[in-house]
């Protein structure tokens, strides 16, 4: 009867301390998980911060993007009408000089010079044929090759080219000088506010204006290169409106 009691006394104890032991170890469990929890929290709260910081500095950037390109365009619409108020003054001038018969040659030389000058300080986009086709314009109208009435006509049509590039968006190809080698590239041309570039090699990127020069700048960044890529593709598909993600590439921006 005694030895009975004490081995059901004995079970008893050694329950009560696994029972203890178990306990602690769940206690120690519950300890470091709450203790992983909170470090989870806190890297949490961490990266929310951070997050908050990368939007704000990413707004900041947009804000100041956005208006970079507001003035931009402005300067280019002021630029478009400084070119139309020059045509029309022309014309004002060649109808005077018409109305009394005297030779408009020496005002159509003039409005050739203009135009020129135009040409060499607007976007480089087929700079070299345009000022070609100036300088053979300028030599027959000189020689006498072709009358002033005709001379006049395509005066008045390179002035309107003129101005319908400074709004025409579209693909186009041309020589361009890319890292100091000359290369056929693609040209996705947005008005005269940005122009980017596409070569055989696959190297992108666009036009940047230093002082009275331009230079094509070459993109490494992927997800500018990404976006530049899908421009070209979308006006390959002749898609021209609508929402576009690019790098700023304002024509003006690099310019000191």
């Amino acid at each position: 009867m005694f030895r009975t009691t004490k081995r059901v006394i004995l079970s008893s104890v050694v329950c009560m301390a696994l029972s203890a032991s178990s306990l602690h170890a769940d206690n120690n469990n519950i300890v470091k998980s709450i203790m992983k929890l909170r470090a989870d929290v806190e890297a949490l709260y961490t990266k929310i911060d951070d997050n908050k910081d990368a939007y704000k500095a990413e707004m900041k950037s947009n804000t100041m993007q956005s208006a970079d390109s507001e003035a931009q365009i402005n300067r280019q619409e002021t630029a478009l009408k400084l070119a139309e108020a020059e045509m029309q003054k022309i014309q004002k001038k060649i109808a005077d000089t018409s109305n009394k018969n005297e030779s408009i040659k020496p005002m159509l030389l003039g409005a050739i010079d203009t135009l020129r000058t135009i040409i060499t300080n607007g976007i480089p986009f087929k700079t070299t044929e345009r000022l070609a086709d100036l300088a053979t314009l300028q030599k027959n109208l000189i020689d006498d090759v072709i009358t002033e009435e005709k001379a006049l006509s395509l005066i008045w049509a390179s002035y309107d080219d003129t101005i319908r590039l400074t709004k025409e968006i579209g693909l186009f190809k041309q020589e361009i000088t890319v890292d100091g080698e000359t290369k056929l590239a693609k040209i996705a041309k947005l008005g005269s506010v940005m122009m980017f570039f596409a070569t055989p090699d696959d190297k992108v990127g666009y036009v940047v204006k230093k002082g009275d020069k331009y230079t094509y700048k070459t993109i490494t960044n992927k997800e500018d290169v990404i976006k530049i890529v899908n421009l070209f593709d979308s006006l390959q598909k002749q898609i021209r409106t609508g929402f576009f993600s690019l790098p700023n590439a304002l024509i003006l921006s690099g310019s000191k």
